[in-house]
């Protein structure tokens, strides 16, 4: 098979990362060492550091010690006076980009800071590494002979105050993409920072028809709909009859489960590889090296310290004890806290992982630690209501668009119980059946739920609502909310969003 000179060249620059990579692997205390050294020695010469009396050669006990947990909330008095131009607060270089993150629908935003090494070292730089470990895997790749589709969020690059900016991380990082990845990229830059979600869909469409794509890379859900908009404007059934070279899905944001099935309709059968990854505002932090293989790899020579509290032991304060990375075990739920080349000291990410293989350090996303639902001791995790909401779909033949979860609470002597607002692409032909196979999925997945299911003494089975299958959409839309880093939580430890997305519905009916 002939090779472009520019797909033989952009290779060969990337099998150059494999030793470092490789390394990674073999020694991953030493290499978290040497990060958390650079991070000491950047981050004594900042006003936060010198706060937090951090030194060079602090030890990680000594900094555990000194240093708080923190969430959001506890570093937005710094981060706002970055925002205004003070240099020197979080980091020793200059701040200018803020990644501007929802991370949930919650009206409030978070503006995470984007240091230039946070860009280079990090998000860049991992995204050279997935390359790279792709290419090396599947030595007759063709992806660099046709187009990278890009599909960010819809929110362009601002001007905050004349020496800050903030705006989506895909639209930070489309402007600092290097020549050769914005060349083989598309759409064009224009058109991947519009604001209007509805009208980028279909300006993208437009572009994207005629060329020559050989991969996706994209939060599920959005994709799923711009990929669905492609295959109406050419009247096509299958991806593979618009873009026979399609070779590659890298996806991240949500999970992949709930909408398998779809895109196992209309992607390519052979030849075709998913990979997923775990990229956040905050970091890029973990990759799928293995091709169709589960597990992601934990990204440890890329300007981030590790650290993870067991979420049994999790309460969200300065206080809680954190493990370093050779002190987990697998199977074990843990809220992720990093310390990063950007700016954020023992920073708790919101996100719940499980490793999955110790040699070398690989992890699942299992859920939030704020998106569960434990209102009668079930202990609900997302992840097992993603893998549930699956086998229920596969068990009926249905297709889900979006859906969330949240308590029904004990009433006149009768059961708790979960309810579901699921808007269907299909629906099963029987929401009994559909209910019964969801609920014989989480109790096979989760020991707490089976045990509070028993006779229906604690939880009763869970109840369906059916909502319209473009319900979810237009409510996100209905808050200034749609695109792609946007998405519906699917579970709440209490009442107030379903009761929101209910009173909803009822203005629309």
């Amino acid at each position: 098979m002939a090779f472009s000179p520019l797909t033989d060249l952009i290779v060969w620059r990337l099998k150059g990362r494999l030793p470092r990579l490789q390394r990674m692997m073999e020694a991953p205390k030493q290499v978290q060492q040497e990060q958390f050294r650079l991070l000491m020695q950047r981050g004594s010469q900042t006003e936060y550091g010198q706060t937090h009396r951090m030194t060079e050669g602090l030890s990680i006990e000594a900094f555990q010690e000194r240093v708080p947990v923190v969430n959001y909330e506890s570093l937005t008095p710094w981060i706002e006076r970055t925002m205004k131009g003070e240099q020197g607060l979080l980091w020793d270089g200059p701040i200018s980009w803020f990644a501007k993150s929802s991370g949930t629908t919650n009206a409030s935003s978070k503006f995470i800071p984007v240091s230039r090494e946070s860009l280079d070292d990090n998000h860049l730089a991992v995204g050279r590494d997935l390359l790279a470990l792709y290419t090396s895997q599947r030595e007759d790749s063709m992806l660099f002979d046709g187009l990278s589709l890009r599909l960010g969020g819809s929110t362009k690059i601002n001007d905050l105050n004349g020496v800050s900016y903030f705006g989506d991380l895909s639209a930070i990082m489309i402007e600092n993409l290097p020549f050769w990845a914005e060349w083989r990229s598309t759409p064009s830059h224009e058109v991947a920072l519009l604001d209007e979600w509805e009208e980028k869909i279909e300006r993208i469409t437009a572009q994207v028809v005629k060329q020559n794509v050989t991969s996706l890379f994209g939060v599920p859900s959005w994709m799923l709909v711009l990929m669905r908009r492609v295959l109406e404007v050419k009247g096509a059934k299958h991806l593979s009859e618009l873009w026979p070279n399609l070779e590659l899905f890298v996806h991240g944001g949500v999970s992949y489960t709930p909408y398998r099935q779809p895109f196992d309709e209309i992607l390519p059968h052979t030849g075709f590889h998913r990979l997923e990854t775990y990229n956040a505002s905050e970091g890029f932090f973990a990759i799928q090296d293995r091709l169709d293989a589960p597990g992601l790899l934990l990204m440890l020579d890329h300007g981030i310290f590790y650290e993870f509290i067991p979420l049994a032991d999790f309460q969200g304060r300065s206080s809680d004890h954190a493990l370093t990375l050779d002190q987990v075990q697998l199977g074990v739920d843990y809220a992720m806290v990093i310390t990063t080349v950007g700016g954020l000291w023992r920073y708790i990410v919101g996100d719940t992982v499980r490793f999955v293989s110790l040699d070398p350090y690989r992890i699942e996303i299992s859920g939030r630690t704020r998106l569960y639902i434990n209102a009668f001791g079930e202990e609900l995790m997302m992840d097992n209501a993603e893998r549930a909401m699956d086998a229920a779909c596969r068990a009926t033949g249905a297709h889900v668009v979006d859906y969330t979860a949240a308590p029904w609470y004990m009433e006149g002597g009768q059961s708790g119980a979960h309810q579901w607002l699921i808007s269907f692409e299909h629906a099963p032909t029987s929401i009994e059946a559909f209910g019964r196979a969801l609920d014989e999925a989480l109790q096979g997945l989760n020991s707490d739920y089976h045990a509070k299911r028993h006779k229906d003494l604690i939880l009763a089975p869970p109840r369906i609502v059916v909502m319209p299958a473009d319900l979810f959409h237009n409510w996100l839309k209905s808050k200034g909310k749609l695109g792609g880093q946007n998405k519906v939580p699917r579970l709440s430890n209490d009442r107030k969003l379903v009761e929101e997305i209910l009173q909803f519905h009822a203005r629309k009916s």
